[in-house]
């Protein structure tokens, strides 16, 4: 596949999320509604998607030193528009503001604290070896956050196989750890954490989503194994040793807990926590200001031990924060436009619907408030409301009524879940942690791919027919 045909499949997948006839309609004025941006303002946030994917590959240089100019000016387009034009701009461009900074800090602040842990693991990387760490990390994902594990555990990762590093390893990395593996708790990825807000009970994706999250990282897990020992049969691993784990800073652990602790400082969850956003007018809580706190406590008492393994620097961080806040605001119109098309349509939605639409836009959306838009969509099917926990609680066991013979309420959920999850994987943009560990390993001069080659050469042929399993064994109705 040439570069030519790989930018216009591309162009064409991208046009196709953002622009399809249904969406186009879904912009058109309607009294009836309340006021939609005009579908031409998506075009930043296609743009910035185009950059993001052509610019390390064709326009090297430029991209290198000007990504933050090209997030914040885009950004700057769309948050223009909303604020001089749009009724009821202002409270949007508040709003992603604050789930800006809920996302920044948290992802800020592991970032830092990983980066003052250095885990030396003490035997060189076997198809085995290296297949149970991914399995550890996909269920450490559910514990301490698919960003937490992957900071965590990426850079080991690597060291372990110096030597024998290919693109795959740090591709596998992100689809098992970054991602799917955060699949089983309102802690492992943000929209699962949205759920929980809104009242699913925090067991319930574990009790619902624990066979589809097994089938999912054993499958790749095993695929990752075959093409591990295709490379150890190529490659001399000589000096392999058995050995232990030798950590050093590990009162980072501490901080560690203190940020995962800080995530349910909420009022949803606390009834009486006092909420900061409230008292003050601020675009911050408590939870934000404990989590940048503790990034840079962990940062000044790091061991530089640690962070000299570890080659520790700020750049993924902030790779991430210039251009996830051009993703942030860019993005809103899309938001709405899909927003609207799933409230106007979720009638017509059937489960497959629901499970391919929330996971196609999740790949390129973030994934969180593509989860609360078909999870409104869904709920509004089975005529209930998102704003009510009592209503989410029906739904997620099951017990709402359902609409003509269909399916229970909890099959909706369980396909919005795992959709939203798993289908982070298919891009970098997917999810956080993976720019961040694209980043670090590019920095350690690993052959990783760029975006293009990531999403035709992996994510397409090895995600979509697990994904496509998943959904002719669950969620085909």
């Amino acid at each position: 596949m040439n570069r030519k045909s790989i930018l216009a499949f591309f162009f064409v997948l991208v046009l196709a999320v953002t622009g399809s006839p249904q969406l186009l309609a879904a912009g058109a004025p309607d009294p009836g509604v309340r006021h939609l941006p005009p579908v031409w303002l998506v075009a930043p946030f296609v743009l910035l998607l185009l950059m993001i994917a052509t610019g390390p590959l064709f326009y090297h240089r430029f991209w290198e030193h000007n990504y933050p100019k090209v997030a914040l000016g885009l950004a700057a387009v769309v948050a223009s528009y909303y604020g001089f034009m749009m009724e009821h701009g202002l409270q949007v461009l508040e709003h992603t503001l604050e789930e800006y900074l809920s996302f920044i800090a948290l992802i800020s602040s592991l970032f830092v604290v990983s980066g003052g842990i250095l885990i030396r693991i003490e035997r060189k990387g076997t198809p085995l070896f290296n297949g149970l760490l991914l399995l550890f990390g996909a269920v450490l994902s559910n514990l301490i956050g698919t960003t937490g594990a992957s900071m965590l555990l990426i850079r080991p990762f690597m060291r372990m196989n110096e030597g024998r590093l290919r693109a795959f390893h740090v591709v596998f990395f992100i689809f098992i750890v970054s991602n799917i593996g955060g699949g089983l708790t309102p802690i492992g990825d943000p929209p699962l954490f949205l759920g929980f807000l809104k009242g699913v009970p925090f067991f319930w994706v574990l009790s619902k989503v624990w066979l589809p999250w097994i089938l999912a990282v054993a499958v790749l897990t095993g695929v990752f194994m075959f093409l591990d020992s295709r490379v150890s049969g190529a490659v001399d691993v000589g000096g392999r040793h058995a050995g232990g784990v030798v950590i050093t800073g590990g009162k980072n652990f501490l901080y560690l807990g203190v940020i995962i602790a800080s995530v349910f400082l909420d009022p949803a969850v606390l009834r009486g926590f006092p909420s900061l956003q409230e008292l003050f007018h601020l675009p911050f809580g408590i939870r934000e200001m404990i989590m940048f706190g503790v990034a840079f406590a962990a940062y000044r008492t790091a061991d530089p031990e640690a962070l000299g393994g570890n080659e520790f620097n700020f750049e993924p961080i902030k790779e991430v924060a210039f251009l996830f806040i051009g993703i942030f605001a860019t993005m809103i119109p899309a938001l709405e436009l899909i927003g609207a098309y799933a409230a106007g349509h979720a009638a017509e939605f059937s489960v497959t619907t629901f499970y391919w639409m929330t996971g196609s836009l999740s790949g390129v959306l973030d994934n969180a408030p593509t989860y609360l838009n078909f999870l409104a969509g869904a709920l509004g099917k089975f005529g209930l409301d998102i704003a009510d926990p009592r209503d989410i609680h029906r739904f997620a066991e099951g017990m709402a009524s359902p609409v003509g013979g269909d399916v229970s309420s909890e099959v909706y959920l369980m396909a919005i879940s795992i959709a939203s999850v798993f289908f982070g994987s298919m891009t970098y943009i997917g999810n956080a942690p993976n720019f961040m560990v694209k980043n670090i390993a590019a920095q350690a001069e690993v052959d990783v791919p760029d975006f293009l080659e990531y999403v035709y050469k992996y994510s397409l042929p090895l995600l979509i027919p697990v994904f496509a399993v998943l959904w002719f064994l669950f969620f085909n109705y």
